[in-house]
Parts: structure tokens; sequence; C-alpha cells
């Protein structure tokens, strides 16, 4: 009997560049091009197809490959430590990468840890809050999809974190128990023979003492920081949390005592009878930059303009390898509280010394630069000087002089030193519009506070070209910094900022699109094309939205000893010269011009070439501290403030979406909130990423980035500085998801199908 031939097995179709990317998204474990082909049950010559798409999605960086395995960029390896940081009520323990840059990332994402079953070693015990654990990626067990991002199993136990945990003890019988001011920690038992000093109400750090598998875990108190009641305890809350230097060593103190006033000698030039003047907030204590400009008189250069800028002489009383010039690498920079500041300078030099005060003999390098009628620079030249700063003059002061409403101080500065200022600064403005740099309209929120360091407002301080002047001549004056030392064939620390990677400009094209928004996917990118697209969404209810998203999708700036360019401001060559008292950068390109061109014996010293990259990374970290302690500080205020508003409605608009739920800031107040997704209503949400929307499952309610929402505030952590919101609006009209799995975890967490009883909100779904 002849053999049956069977007919070939039809090849498949290789599945789209979407599918492939959200089966590496959803499958960490299985990203090779073998699982993806077996996953697609992608035969024959679609294999040949399906290499060419890989090629084609690693090529524009939607992809990378990590040996034999394809990732999403930004994706958590194969192997990580982590920390952990909770465990829930059903005992299930969950961690936080402890490599992670929220700036660039996001927040740091929330792992579910898969601990060994069976008998375990004693070496193979639970890990507990605040342990260390080197863990390997997993899948992600089913059901757990909406409660972290991603599992990892345990692969060892290592050491426990070493340093402290702020909290605040709270006293109670038989000792207290501390109550943690991050989010991420749980509230912690103290016998009454590990409270130390502490009384109820202080600010203490603490160390895990022990941990079960259940219950809360049992610290010891190690340091008693201060009293809560205090009016600067919340800032010192991120002082201590983000580990910041505060307190200066009594060498340095000593160091800052014996400074004597800089004289005028050896290169130092004489430029005192120059009218230079300082701009800056009204509550500024030190000034670091005054500036002048003047009609350029060359035939030459006809409507052209000369700007000068000194910058506080920093260099003239810090030294390399002296106890303040090591205090201030430490620091990095000054920290910016609305309660205080933490200065990376002593008094004695930042206030007093290098302060550019009105009427008062002070050292300055500065920098005198030619500009054409255009705005383009033509030449500069940099000086060592002894200057006297003119005036010393706020920002709304010098603005109101030149609306018209001069005061006694400014109306004698009018004529000859303010409108020659501003005639300069409208001329550098047509050299800036040419050079096209991104130009997002972010306004900052301030916070203004009573006698007793509570919130008295928020608010939001007008954006005047008194503001826009300054910046722009202290942009040019960091331009030459850079091309002067360049030239000189010197080192220095570049100010960097790379343009945005391919992974974050298809995510911003995707959220673009549903708006109507194209960004151009061919030629060098440019930050007028950004432009282009906010210029467009000017002036309609996605404004705000569109710049946040724009803001999000850029790359961070940093400090490093390698040029790539600024991307957003539009430069080939930038480095900070403007700020030495605050900036250690700063003062690295000071030391560098004044050896560069032969202005004294304090410069840059031999060998720093090898050092700088170090450096370079390590007040990169610094600034990243102060930019997370400056806003958990900012947080922390605003929810004490509203801690006695607890049932308030507030408007808001949705400013991030997760799988977990919607960040919301409230107008006004810019306060921070998020509405977890299980309390949104009836339906269950799935998270839909190119439109940066949670969508229902069965209603296809959709809430999206940027809507603006009613929200009624249900609870505050003011230690955390945390707030839990409740939605009241309803969501947008979309087209429901219809998985059917999403269906079945919705019953099981008790979510009422649409039409037979009403959801949170007082109405039924359907």
């Amino acid at each position: 009997m002849a053999k049956k031939i069977r007919p070939p097995k039809p090849e498949t179709l290789p599945p789209t560049r979407e599918a492939i990317l959200r089966f590496v998204a959803e499958h960490p474990t299985k990203g090779s091009k073998r699982e993806i082909a077996r996953a697609f049950d992608v035969t024959g010559d679609a294999r040949i197809v399906l290499k060419q798409i890989l090629k084609e999605l690693e090529g524009e960086g939607l992809i990378e490959r990590h040996h034999r395995k394809i990732a999403l960029p930004g994706a958590l390896p194969p192997v990580l430590v982590c920390e952990v940081i909770s465990r829930d009520g059903e005992g299930d323990i969950f961690a936080e990468p402890v490599k992670w840059n929220e700036e660039t990332d996001g927040p740091p994402p929330r792992l579910l840890v898969i601990t060994p079953r069976g008998k375990r070693t004693r070496s193979e015990r639970t890990p507990g809050i605040g342990d260390r654990i080197l863990a390997k990626v997993s899948d992600m067990p089913r059901g757990y999809e909406h409660v972290a991002r991603a599992a990892v199993r345990v692969i060892k136990l290592l050491d426990r974190l070493p340093t402290g945990i702020v909290g605040v003890f709270k006293s109670g019988p038989g000792g207290g128990r501390i109550v943690p001011v991050s989010r991420k920690q749980t509230e912690m038992i103290v016998d009454a023979e590990h409270a130390g000093d502490a009384v109820d109400g202080d600010l203490v750090t603490v160390e895990v003492h022990r941990i079960g598998r259940y219950g809360l875990p049992s610290a010891r108190v190690r340091e008693v920081i201060g009293s809560m009641k205090s009016e600067r305890a919340v800032s010192m809350i991120a002082i201590h949390a983000n580990e910041i230097p505060h307190i200066f060593p009594d060498a340095v103190l000593a160091e800052a005592a014996e400074a004597e006033p800089a004289s005028l000698s050896g290169k130092r030039e004489d430029w005192r009878d120059l009218p230079l003047v300082t701009i800056d907030p009204a509550d500024a204590k030190d000034h670091d930059d005054a500036v002048h400009a003047e009609p350029d008189s060359d035939p030459a250069n006809v409507g052209g303009h000369i700007v000068t800028v000194a910058i506080a002489d920093v260099a003239a009383y810090i030294r390399p390898g002296t106890a303040l010039d090591k205090e201030a690498l430490k620091r990095g920079n000054s920290v910016y509280f609305p309660d205080r500041v933490i200065p990376m300078l002593p008094e004695r030099i930042s206030n007093d010394l290098c302060s550019l005060r009105e009427g008062e003999d002070r050292p300055a390098l500065a920098v005198r630069m030619v500009f054409d009628a255009e705005g383009h620079k033509k030449r500069h030249s940099f000086h060592r000087i002894m200057m006297r700063s003119a005036a010393k003059l706020a920002y709304a002061q010098a603005q109101a002089a030149i609306d018209g409403h001069p005061d006694d101080k400014t109306d004698v500065l009018l004529e000859h030193v303010l409108k020659p200022l501003w005639e300069a600064y409208r001329c550098l403005g047509r050299g800036r519009s040419a050079r096209e740099p991104l130009e997002l309209d972010l306004p900052e929120r301030k916070i203004l506070l009573k006698p007793d360091g509570t919130v008295d407002r928020v608010v939001t301080p007008e954006r005047l070209d008194a503001h826009k002047l300054i910046e722009e001549m202290m942009i040019q004056a960091n331009v030459a910094a850079a091309e002067t030392l360049e030239a000189k064939r010197s080192p220095l620390v570049y100010r960097v900022h790379d343009q945005p990677s391919l992974a974050k400009l298809e995510s911003l094209r995707e959220f673009l699109s549903t708006m109507d928004l194209k960004l151009a996917k061919q030629g060098n990118l440019r930050p007028g094309q950004f432009n282009t697209i906010l210029a467009k969404a000017a002036d309609t209810e996605n404004a705000h939205l569109v710049n946040e998203v724009v803001l999000r999708s850029q790359s961070q700036a940093e400090y490093n000893p390698i040029n790539i360019g600024h991307f957003g401001l539009n430069l080939r060559r930038y480095a900070h010269f403007t700020s030495p008292i605050r900036r250690y950068a700063d003062l690295i390109v000071h030391r560098a011009l004044i050896r560069a061109l032969g202005l004294g014996d304090d410069g840059l010293p031999d060998g720093m070439e090898d050092r700088l990259e170090r450096i370079a990374a390590d007040i990169s970290a610094a600034e990243r501290r102060a930019m997370t302690a400056e806003r958990e500080t900012v947080d922390r205020l605003v929810a004490e403030w509203l801690s006695d508003q607890i049932g308030s409605t507030f408007r808001g608009r949705i400013a991030g979406v997760t799988k977990a739920g919607l960040f919301v800031k409230l107008e006004g107040s810019g306060a921070d909130g998020f509405v977890p997704a299980s309390t949104i209503g009836a339906d269950f949400y799935a998270y839909d990423e190119a439109r940066r929307a949670l969508v229902g499952n069965r209603s296809g309610e959709t809430f999206r980035l940027g809507d603006t929402v009613d929200v009624k505030l249900v609870e505050v952590a003011p230690l955390a500085g945390a707030l839990r919101f409740e939605i009241l609006t309803e969501g947008r009209r979309g087209k429901p998801v219809g998985d059917k799995r999403l269906a079945r975890r919705a019953d099981k967490r008790g979510k009422t199908p649409p039409g037979r009883a009403p959801g949170p909100r007082g109405r039924a779904r359907g």
C-alpha cells in the first residue's frame, strides 16, 4: 500500500514589529530569535524576514542584544542586585533594583521576589526588609501583573543594607515604633532597650535589628537627629535620607576664617570703574555674576554690542588639595530647600569674600564678548579683574525700570546701564532664535513659607525678560569658556546633553500621533523639530501635556570630560563657568582658564586629566542627589499643607500613567498624588503604552495622560510626601480591550461586570 503523502505545513507570516516588541517586554526570559520564532510559529522563509525585522528594530534602538538575548532598551538585566523594600499582608515580598536612574528611566520598578521552595538551609532563609539579594529575572506568575513590573528569583542572599533608615519615633508601651519617611519602607517596632535617647516625635536613624517572616521588623535607634516640631525638620529628613553633607568640618571652617581678601596685584586688572550690576532673586544672599553691555563703537560692527560677564573669582580662595577644596568636591553643589540652603562653601567664602556685593571691591574672572547686529559672537577675551558692583538689583526691580516704573536706585541707572543691557539682550535674542534651542514652556512652582516653617502658599513666579537676559548672557559666557579651553587643548569638564534615544523618540512619535502631531523620522534630529511640535500644540488644551511629554523624552544633562555637545541648547561646546560659588564644575573651569591663559599660579594642577572622569561622575551624582532631596522636601511640605483637607475635591491633570494606576498633579499647588487602578471603578483597566492610557476591559473607558480630572483626597502621608486620590471624573469613551484574562482577574478581585451594580462613583458601567 502506497504511503500517504501529507501536504506541506503552510508557512506562517512573520509577526509585526509591534507584536515582537510586546512579546519581548512581556517575556524577559524568552528574548531570543529562536524563542520569538517558536512563540509565533515562524517557519521556512518567514524566518529570514523575522531576522531582518529584528535587525531593523536593533538599528533603530528599539531593542538591544545581550549575547543571544534580546531586550528592550532600559529593560532589567537578566541578573541584578535588589533591595527588599516591603512585604504585603499575604506574605509576598517586593524589591527594587539597587542601581536605578530615576531621572532617565522613571521610578524604580517594583519586583515580586520568588523565594526557593521546600526545605531551605540557613543561608537560604527568606529575605527580609533591608536585605540585598542577587536575583534572576523570571516570568511573572499569573495574576500578579497589576502589582509588580517583573518577578525575580533569589539566587543568593547578600548583605543587609548598612546605612540607617530615617523615620520618626512614636513612643508606646515597652518602647515604640518607627514611622519611616520613605514610602518604600514599612513601620518597625523598637523595644525600650533599643530606643536610646529618642522621645516621641524625634526624627531618628535606625537599623534593622530582627526580621521574622510575619509581623513588623524590629529596629534599633542609631542616632537622634532632632524633633519633628522644629521649623526645619522637613528639609532635615531629605538631608539625612539622601546622605547630603551639611556640617562643615572644623578644618574647613578654620581655613575659611583665615582667608584674606584678594588684592589688586599680579595679573589682576582694575575694572572698578566699569558699572557692572548684579541682577538676582530678591532674597538672594550670594551674588556670583555681574553684567554690563554697551554698543560697539567699531564702524566695522554697526549695530553690534559688547557684553561683559564677571564671575566671582572663587579659585582665588579655594586652592586645590586644601580642606576647603576637598569638602567642596564632596558636596558637589549647593542644595536649595524652601527653608534653607546647604551651601557648597562656608558662608565666609560664599556670602562674604566671593559675593559681588554692591559698592565693595571683589575679585572676579570676566569675559568680554563682541556680538554683531544679528547676535552672533565675533570674538571674546578673558580677564582676571578687580571689580566693584555698581548696584544690587532684583529681577522684578530691573524689569519694572525698563517697563517705565523705575525706583530711586534704578532711575539713575536706567539710561547708561539698564537700557544698554536690554538692547544687547534683544541683539542676543536674534542669535538665539537663529540657533533654535529647545523652547519648553513649563513654569516652576515656588513654595512660600510662614515663620513657623509651614507652607503659606504655592505660587508660580512670572517669567520676566530680566530672567531671560541673565540666562542668555550666562549661556554665552559658558560657550566662550568651553571654546577657549578647547582651543588651548586644556582638560575641562563639559556640560553635555545627549539627544533623545531612539527608543524614547519612537515612543514619543506613537504618543504624538494620537494627537495628530507628527515628528519626522528622517534626517538629523534638531531641537527645532520639537519646537515645531510645541508651537502646533500651543494655545490648545494639550499644550502643557505636550511640553511634559517632550521633556520626558529628553536625555539627562551631565558633566563629562568628553564632549558630545549640548542638544537642548543646540550648542557644540558648552561648559559651566558662571556659578563657582555653588557648583564645583564651574570651579574646575575657572582653574583651567587661569592655567591655560597664564592668569596666576592657582590654576588647574598637573595630573588632573586622569581624575576628571571620576570627578565628573561624582559631581553629576551629587547634582542628581540634590534634585531628589529638593523634590522630596517640596512633596513633604505640600503633603503636610494638605493633610487637613482630606475629603476635599480638587481639579488636576493626569501627569503619569502606569499599569498600577494614575498620577495626578493638582492645579495651583502642583501637588502630586496617586490613584490606584484597582480603585477607579467596576471595570479592569489595562495599560495602553502607545496612548499613555488606562483602558477599561469591558467599557472602553479611557484615562489618558494629560486629561483634566476631578479627584478627592482620601489619604495623606506627610512624612513620605505621598497623597492618594479617588478619581471622580468619568473617562473618555474608547474601544474595550476585550481581554478575557483581564475579565477573569476583575471578577476574582471583586470588580462588578457592567450593568449589574453601580461603581464607586455611583454609576452603572456599560
